[in-house]
């Protein structure tokens, strides 16, 4: 019982922090993008492109929301795990265009390696439900 509330805390905290930060970016790129990592933002209207993050990160959010709360607990791991590619990509980027070491580390490779983690803990929880063999139904004579 206390691995599947820790479970559920952890994954709701993820989709509340994916989601405030998504919001941020749609509602106020300029102010939230220097949180990002990257040294140079595009020159001109930017905001486009730092709208689409924000979306994308909204979009992930809800689609971790919809399966906590419909109690699609296997399918939350496996999400998150898949999920976490998100933010390891966002530290490769970070990192590859010679941003904020830190920030690449510290913020997005250790929100995605919470995410595994929690992917995985998930997964161990539901091990056995999903391992469980089921009994077909009786059929009447």
């Amino acid at each position: 019982m206390w691995l599947k509330k820790s479970n559920t805390v952890l994954a709701a905290a993820f989709i509340l922090f994916i989601l405030w930060f998504g919001t941020e970016f749609i509602l106020s790129p300029q102010t939230t993008a220097p949180g990002f990592g990257l040294p140079n933002w595009p020159s001109g209207d930017g905001d486009g492109f730092l709208v689409i993050k924000g979306i994308r990160d909204v979009v992930l959010a809800l689609v971790l929301g919809t399966l906590l709360v419909t109690g699609h607990r296997r399918a939350l791991g496996l999400v998150l795990l898949v999920e976490a590619l998100a933010a390891y990509g966002d530290m490769a980027t970070v990192l590859s265009h010679h941003g904020s070491v830190a920030t690449a580390l510290g913020v997005h490779c250790l929100t995605a390696t919470l995410m595994v983690a929690n992917g995985l803990l998930l997964l161990r929880e539901t091990r056995k439900a999903a391992a469980a063999p089921t009994t077909p139904a009786s059929q009447p004579a």
